[in-house]
Order: C-alpha cells, then structure tokens, then sequence
C-alpha cells in the first residue's frame, strides 16, 4: 500500500510518542510518501521541541539520523496548485503540498495533525487515522 506520510506522524516516531508502535505496525509494509519539503519540515518540528525545552540538541541530532533512516519516497509537487489549494482551503503550504502529494500519488494521507486530517476529508483524500 501507498501513503503519505506527514511530519507529525514522522515525528511522533522519532520522538517516541505513545502513538509510535501503532504508526510503525500501520506502516509496516506500506511505502511512504512525501513532499520533498519534508526533511525541512521535520528539522522545523525538532527545533520548535529545542526552543521549547522538551529535547536537548543531542536528542534533536539522534532524533534526525532516526528520521533519515525511515524509508521514505520524497515527491516534487507542484506548488503552483499547491498554492491554489492553500488559498481556496485556507491552510499553510505545507499541509497544501501534503494534499497534493495524496492527489499526485493517488493515496491515503497518514497523519495525526487534526486539521490536514479534516481538510484532507474535505477535499476527498482517504485518511489514515491512527490512535494510540
């Protein structure tokens, strides 16, 4: 099965959130997915967990390598519509190119981001919701 994956799932693994072991059995033979903005995007994440305290600069390196070693197929989308969908939707860039790529690729979305998931049934995208 096909899925794209989005940073909060990715994140939610690296950083051994109680929905990890449900994320990993759920992707297990999955392929993934993403926008290529993803690596970025996972480096934002670990660094907002720095400012805020909850990991040190050594967890956010080892939560990093951890995320480089998970398998996943980064996609160009095409922003241009990806912009389309972010001004039509009302949502950020990053959750428009997390729909796009569902619609490029023709797949669910795995996500645990409340909004994407809301957005994403709205457009007509398959979510995959995963719960603890």
């Amino acid at each position: 099965m096909d899925l794209v994956i989005d940073t909060s799932a990715i994140i939610a693994v690296v950083a051994n959130e109680p929905e990890k072991v449900a994320l990993i059995e759920q992707t297990q033979d999955a392929t993934l997915h993403a926008p290529a903005s993803l690596p970025w995007e996972v480096g934002n994440a670990l660094s907002a967990m720095l400012k805020r305290k909850r990991i040190t600069s050594d967890q956010a390196t080892a939560a990093f390598r951890f995320y480089s070693q998970i398998p996943v197929r980064l996609i160009n989308v095409d922003i241009g519509r990806a912009l389309g969908h972010a001004a039509r939707l009302g949502i950020y860039a990053y959750d428009a190119y997390m729909i796009r790529a569902a619609e490029e690729q023709g797949c669910p979305i795995l996500t645990l981001d409340g909004g994407l998931i809301q957005v994403a049934k709205a457009v007509g995208i398959t979510v995959m919701e995963v719960k603890a």
